[in-house]
C-alpha cells in the first residue's frame, strides 16, 4: 500500500521519510491553488488540500503502478495574520512587507490535511500559533538575501534560518513546518495505514 504525497515540499517529504514511511510516492498536485472566497483560515486549508487530493487521486488512478489500498495525502499551509492570508511571497518587496508585519506579533499557521483512498476521506485542519520577535531593517534584508523566504508561506521557515526570529510556538511544530504529524498519523490509521 503507497501513500502518494500530493506535495513537491521537500519539507513534507522529509517528514513522512523522518517517519520511516516505506512505499512513499511523490506525485504533486499540478493545478492552481485558487482560495475559495469567504471561507475561514481553516476551511480554507481544507479545501486547497481537498482539490489537490482530488486532482492527484485521479491521476494516480491511471498509473499502472497504483494498487488497491493506496492512499493520497495532500496538505496545504497558510499563515493568517491580522485577518489576511500571507502566501509565498511574490517579489523580494513583499517578502520584506510581511516580515515587517510579523515582527514582534503573534500569527497563526493552519494547515489542512487530506487523506483520501476509494472508499473514504479525511479532512481536518490544524492551527498553530507564532511569536516572532522584534526584526529591524537589516535582519530582514540579511534574511531575504538567504533567498530562503521566497517559497514559504508567511516568507519564513521555522525549520531553517527563520528559526532566529521564532521567540514561542504554541500548538503541533510539524504543522508550522507544514505537515502536522500527530494529526496526520491519526487520519492514516483511520483508513487503515498504520505508521508503527
Amino acid at each position: 500500500m503507497a501513500i502518494v504525497l500530493a506535495s513537491a515540499s521537500p519539507r513534507r517529504k522529509e517528514l513522512l521519510e523522518m517517519l520511516r514511511v516505506k512505499d512513499l510516492v511523490i506525485l504533486p498536485a499540478e493545478g492552481d491553488e485558487i482560495c475559495p472566497a469567504g471561507l475561514s483560515p481553516d476551511e480554507t486549508v481544507k479545501a486547497l488540500a481537498y482539490a489537490k487530493a482530488l486532482e492527484v487521486f485521479d491521476r494516480w488512478q491511471k498509473q499502472p503502478s497504483r494498487r488497491e489500498g493506496d492512499v493520497i495525502l495532500a496538505a496545504d499551509t497558510i499563515v493568517w495574520h491580522r485577518g489576511r492570508i500571507l502566501g509565498k511571497p511574490h517579489s523580494r518587496e513583499d517578502g520584506f512587507s510581511m516580515l515587517r508585519s510579523l515582527s514582534g506579533n503573534v500569527h497563526e499557521v493552519y494547515t489542512g490535511v487530506v487523506v483520501l483512498s476509494a472508499d473514504r476521506a479525511e479532512r481536518e485542519a490544524v492551527c498553530s500559533r507564532v511569536t516572532f520577535r522584534e526584526l529591524s531593517d537589516r535582519e530582514i534584508n540579511a534574511y531575504l538575501d538567504t533567498g530562503e523566504p521566497m517559497d514559504k508561506a508567511g516568507a519564513y521557515g521555522a525549520q531553517g534560518i527563520g528559526a532566529l526570529f521564532v521567540t514561542a510556538i504554541e500548538g503541533d511544530f510539524y504543522n508550522v513546518m507544514g505537515l502536522p504529524l500527530c494529526t496526520t498519523g491519526r487520519m492514516l490509521h483511520r483508513v487503515g495505514v498504520e505508521l508503527l
